[in-house]
């Protein structure tokens, strides 16, 4: 890339102080890089960790800091520097969507920013590129990529047209996980889980998410454990609590997961995805629970006050008090 950009007469300045989970220390990295190099656009490639902290630059680029003023939902008023988004796992649907995650170490959270100025000019997506991943990152990216197609498709915001890529990227993630988590070099696995971790990111660019995100980000941030991983324990945990209140549409989940519902009515197919997320869960080598990854007890009601004022926590088909997010909590132990 680097040489190409040269060939082109380009002189290119790289940042590759990413991290997972990127913090605002690697934004003010990235942005004093880019100012000081007279930069006018953005390249990023990786998942979601580079792709949100080239967000996060692209909003300091054409509006005040820091980025701490930009948390919660419209409140970037110009889209600034050109960026282009090259995505190389299947994922978090960065290079597609208005969301970027950035943790404040501070506050000990992580902040959602959520605005259409944000969403990538260019977005790339190529299967080959993403043929080197580790089977545990495949395994905790793909989880990711199926818990936004789940939650976009029960979301309080779906509509008609939400739910026809949700449901296709609930087939295909579940279909193809799998394969690419147990040959990384299976290009045809790797495509159509390209394929659905994007449709799962216009899917979910638009209904929105849920409670499992609204969860997940908060053992993300204080722990610092990888994201998918964060989803994927809590998924059927979650979707558990909300299955009854969203009974069809969990029936309509089991058939995409590849389900055979033939001659089930709908509250046993309802339960039949869950039963089936945990199977996928479980196939793909997702840890059993926040216990295994040094969360504890005394952890939790921290993860619930904060959980209760994520944006994403609006979108579940159920409000929930802090006590029923705190006994969720304790089953993903």
């Amino acid at each position: 890339l680097i040489d190409g950009l040269a060939a082109a007469g380009l002189t290119p300045t790289v940042y590759d102080g990413v991290v997972p989970n990127p913090t605002v220390v690697q934004v003010g990295e990235a942005f004093a890089l880019f100012t000081k190099n007279g930069c006018d656009a953005i390249v990023a490639v990786g998942g979601g960790s580079p792709i949100d902290t080239a967000k996060a630059v692209r909003i300091l680029s054409a509006n005040p800091g820091p980025i701490t003023l930009y948390e919660g939902i419209g409140k970037v008023a110009k889209a600034g520097a050109f960026l282009v988004a090259v995505n190389t796992t299947a994922g978090t649907a960065a290079e597609v969507t208005s969301n970027a995650v950035i943790t404040d170490p501070a506050a000990q959270v992580k902040m959602v920013i959520i605005d259409a100025n944000i969403i990538p000019d260019v977005s790339v997506n190529d299967a080959a590129m993403m043929t080197k991943i580790p089977a545990p990152v495949t395994a905790a990216t793909g989880m990711d990529a199926l818990t936004h197609a789940i939650e976009a498709y029960v979301s309080v915001g779906h509509h008609v047209l939400t739910d026809f890529s949700a449901l296709e990227a609930i087939r295909l993630i579940a279909a193809f996980l799998p394969r690419a988590v147990a040959n990384g070099a299976d290009l045809e696995a790797r495509e159509m889980m390209a394929y659905g971790q994007f449709i799962a990111g216009l899917a979910f660019n638009s209904a929105g998410l849920g409670m499992v995100h609204a969860m997940a980000h908060q053992p993300g941030a204080v722990k610092d454990l990888p994201h998918g991983v964060c989803n994927a324990i809590l998924l059927p945990v979650v979707e558990a609590f909300n299955r009854p209140h969203a009974v069809a549409r969990f029936a309509a989940i089991a058939t995409a997961m590849g389900v055979d519902t033939t001659g089930m009515d709908e509250e046993t197919a309802s339960t039949a995805a869950i039963v089936a997320i945990r199977a996928l869960s479980e196939k793909v080598g997702i840890p059993h629970g926040f216990g295994e990854l040094g969360v504890t007890d005394g952890d939790l009601p921290t993860f619930v006050a904060k959980a209760q004022k994520d944006p994403c926590a609006g979108g579940n088909p159920v409000a929930l008090n802090d006590d029923q997010i705190l006994a969720l909590y304790r089953k993903a132990m």
